[in-house]
């Protein structure tokens, strides 16, 4: 089985806590009284996994807070297996090639209680030590589902009583004018620069934008997806509180 690995203190731990297939763990010669590392190291000698006090020098271009894990390969979930129980929003990521804002979406969504999140086979960050580092353990608690093809993924959740949403500069609709509160829904991110795509844009039963206030081209996506996804929660809250 192919391995690779993640660093810092809140990616290992989380990675621990959720039961992570985490195979060895190394970490930095010198560290004590770190209540995190204590913790890592806890979590090993409890579930059996090897570690070693080592120096960490050939990582260090990496931010690793003085702890290295190395872990298998996340598993993906299925998106029909995902549809059988009830769900209530989803990310749909097309080609978003970053893995900083790959990560930064994934910890979001999981704030914000999205379901899960759909990816693409190719043109799409993959996950790696940078994804998970960025999502702070965050991608070992939502479901990531890949498919070989966005098209079909969505025409199977419209099948199944959702409605597509795309986020696009060029929409009519301001992204606080959809009721989210009363739908299943699909939230299009595209990549910055290109955005979403033709053929998915045309799939979308809405498309909105986030109003600019200056002559400026956009928000990075994770922060456009952050501001898209709060009102989602706003409004669910709200609709809570009416009941």
């Amino acid at each position: 089985m192919s391995e690779d690995f993640i660093y810092g203190k809140n990616a290992v731990l989380e990675a621990l806590d959720a039961g992570r297939g985490v195979n060895k763990i190394i970490l930095a010669k010198g560290l004590h009284g770190d209540s995190k590392i204590d913790k890592i190291v806890q979590l090993a000698k409890q579930n059996k996994i090897v570690f070693s006090f080592e120096t960490l020098q050939k990582y260090s271009d990496y931010k690793h807070q003085g702890v290295i894990a190395f872990v298998s390969p996340i598993k993906y979930a299925d998106l029909d297996e995902f549809l059988e129980s009830p769900r209530k929003s989803l990310v749909i990521l097309d080609g978003i090639e970053d893995p900083h804002n790959f990560g930064a979406i994934i910890r979001t969504a999981l704030c914000a209680g999205v379901d899960g999140i759909i990816i693409p086979s190719h043109r799409n960050a993959r996950v790696t030590s940078i994804v998970e580092k960025t999502s702070a353990g965050a991608i070992n608690h939502i479901p990531i589902i890949k498919v070989n093809s966005l098209t079909a993924a969505i025409q199977k959740l419209k099948n199944n009583n959702w409605w597509v949403i795309a986020a696009d500069a060029s929409a009519n609709d301001n992204y606080y004018n959809i009721d989210y509160a009363n739908m299943n829904f699909a939230l299009i991110m595209g990549a910055e620069g290109k955005g979403v795509s033709k053929p998915l844009l045309k799939s979308a039963d809405f498309t909105i934008k986030i109003p600019m206030l200056n002559d400026f081209n956009s928000l990075n996506v994770s922060c456009a997806f952050s501001v898209i996804i709060y009102e989602t929660v706003r409004q669910n809250e709200t609709s809570r509180r009416k009941i």
